[in-house]
């Protein structure tokens, strides 16, 4: 079963937990422990949002850890590809060929390389968060920070300074849960 089917069956599944007046705003799938599947389905009301996370058979999650797991890779995942090459793959690339036009520096090719395969590495939605592909996503930018002849690396500095954002996530999830205790 593709992703997309699988999250037209847990759209049904997670709208049957919504509340009166409530609406399923979106789905995050995270795979936080490998072969294990989290739907972290977000509800709206009124400006309010609730959260309930769903298993691969459309059962609640209980295990506050899990749905912490799955709430921190979800948000990493998002994070990283918000910051893996700058942010703008197409506008390094853009960058790059002009490079390449009017100086034609020594590693171009390399360069070009990198990004082109950073860009095949970061997947379309729907996608898993996991921490696989948080690896993959991190080792093509660190290859591609390298072709460039970056020093330190801005992926890593730009993933520090959005840690705030990621436990930001978790706690709203866990504020905010439609099946206490978690």
């Amino acid at each position: 079963m593709s992703l997309s089917d699988e999250l037209q069956r847990l759209a049904a599944m997670a709208e049957e937990h919504a509340g009166p007046g409530e609406r399923l705003a979106g789905i995050l799938v995270a795979e936080p422990h490998e072969g294990e599947r989290v739907y972290l389905c977000a509800f709206e009301i009124e400006g309010r949002r609730t959260w309930l996370a769903l298993d691969a058979h459309g059962g609640p999650v209980t295990s506050r850890r899990l749905v912490r797991d799955a709430a921190s890779i979800a948000a990493l995942c998002e994070l990283a590809e918000e910051v893996a090459g700058g942010g703008d793959l197409d506008d390094l690339i853009s960058r790059l060929v002009a490079l390449r036009m009017t100086e034609a520096p020594a590693g171009i090719d390399e360069a070009e390389e990198a990004v082109h395969h950073l860009q095949r590495t970061l997947e379309l939605a729907p996608r898993v968060a996991s921490p696989a592909y948080l690896d993959r996503v991190g080792l093509a930018t660190r290859r591609l920070e390298q072709a460039l002849g970056e020093g330190g690396s801005p992926f890593a500095e730009g993933m520090k300074q959005a840690m705030a954002a990621v436990e930001k996530l978790t706690e709203e999830v866990e504020a905010n849960y439609k099946r206490p205790p978690l």
